[in-house]
């Protein structure tokens, strides 16, 4: 479903692209090897836990029409052409939202340590605004429903843009440390400055990564993986959101950075290597082969699996041509990231987290209960009401584990289910949770 939605023609944010890469999971069959939920769309109410009354109301109601009635009223919610009010715009928000809020659940109540939903990474929304092709930050959900059981939760971002945000949201706490890799400068949204690093009790916990144009894999991964290895030592996470946006990838539309696709999945195998929950989200990603493909791979590297460098038959296989390769190579762009301008902002990360403490405050309350709230009950009592043949309600039967022979589409909404969250199945390495070694 989520990648029904149109932002516009001219447009550059595709949702079609979530189709694609779901397509191209199934095609290498990876569905097999994890558990493929279709999580319960986002309530209005569950989005007021993090944004605005007025905005997410706003949201519910806008239509194209209206926002070209009354230009003024939505231009303080919609910022111009980036964040069109399309049809079915909250829908498509309450999706990607759902799916992060589920994923989060997952790991929370252990029933995954690895967690994928290629519809969310949303980032750059704010609290009563819509920002950067973004309306509803689904991030910030999946965070706060981190924090209900772990003391601290790391958010790692490595989209070409700034993930503004999210670190706006948790600027002044110290149980989010939110770490940035983006191209800095002329450039949206024009934050993330090596010396923006939080306020309050949440100095320290904002880590800013401002590179240049044209940034390869070596040079990416020579500041990457120190830079993160200092973190996870320092701040020591219970769970960790990742944001995988592929705007970072060479030739993007919009995006001015050289990474390959084995570049850019080398970060999330990184990440992975410190064994502690993972919830990777999408993000950015305007060069829709590319984004389909990188997922796709990243997937495969998440579940521990090889896949053929030729890409299977898929329903979106047109769109690989001419070489119908899993691979999404560099270009010979020039890097204008020197080793000195990398040395440096490395020391200064490296000072920032030095007066980091090891163990920064943690939750002292009891842990309150889970969503749904308590209206729903009578939602689907009314529902059942109505559906007296099936005796399940539509939330019922989206929070059901989709077996493998459901995961492929039909003209019958009912088994469509959206590739929104995976169940890490262990290697030969690494169990997976609950599992015998």
């Amino acid at each position: 479903e989520v990648g029904n939605y149109n932002y516009g023609y001219m447009h550059p944010m595709k949702p079609f692209r979530m189709r694609m890469a779901h397509s191209l999971v199934s095609a290498y069959g990876l569905d097999k090897h994890m558990d493929v939920i279709r999580p319960p769309r986002a309530t209005a109410q569950e989005m007021k836990m993090f944004h605005s009354n007025d905005y997410v109301e706003f949201l519910q109601r806008v239509t194209p029409e209206l926002a070209e009635l009354e230009p003024e009223h939505a231009s303080v919610y919609l910022s111009g052409e980036d964040c069109p009010a399309f049809d079915g715009v909250f829908e498509f928000s309450s999706i990607s939202a759902g799916g992060s809020i589920a994923g989060a659940k997952r790991i929370n109540h252990g029933e995954s340590d690895i967690v994928i939903n290629w519809s969310g990474g949303l980032h750059h929304a704010k609290k009563s605004a819509a920002s950067g092709f973004c309306f509803i930050l689904d991030c910030a959900m999946a965070i706060l429903e981190l924090l209900r059981y772990h003391q601290r939760v790391l958010y790692l971002d490595i989209d070409v843009h700034h993930g503004d945000g999210v670190e706006e949201a948790f600027y002044t706490t110290d149980r989010v440390m939110t770490v940035s890799f983006h191209k800095f400068g002329d450039f949206f949204p024009g934050t993330g400055h090596v010396n923006d690093v939080g306020v309050g009790r949440g100095k320290g916990y904002a880590v800013n990564v401002p590179l240049r144009d044209g940034i390869d894999d070596e040079s990416y991964k020579g500041i990457f993986q120190p830079v993160m290895r200092m973190v996870m030592e320092r701040f020591r996470p219970g769970a960790i959101v990742m944001q995988c946006g592929t705007d970072s990838l060479s030739g993007d539309r919009i995006g001015c950075f050289n990474l390959s696709m084995r570049g850019h999945a080398a970060c999330v195998e990184f990440m992975k290597s410190f064994g502690v929950p993972l919830f990777c989200l999408g993000g950015g990603g305007y060069t829709i082969r590319n984004v389909a493909r990188t997922w796709a791979y990243e997937t495969a590297v998440l579940l521990g699996q090889e896949v053929d460098p030729v890409i299977p038959y898929n329903d979106q296989y047109d769109f690989y041509g001419p070489e119908y390769l899993l691979d999404v190579p560099a270009s010979n762009m020039d890097n204008a990231n020197s080793p000195q301008y990398l040395e440096k902002i490395m020391t200064l990360i490296a000072e920032q987290l030095r007066d980091v403490p090891h163990a920064p405050s943690a939750q002292m309350q009891a842990v309150p209960r889970d969503w749904p709230e308590d209206s729903d009950g009578e939602l689907d009592d009314d529902e059942l009401d109505t559906n007296q043949e099936t005796k399940m309600t539509r939330r019922q039967r989206d929070a059901r584990i989709v077996p493998h022979a459901e995961a492929y589409d039909t003209d019958t909404d009912e088994f469509t289910p959206i590739v929104n969250s995976y169940r890490h199945m262990g290697t030969a390495t690494r169990p997976a949770r609950g599992g015998s070694k």
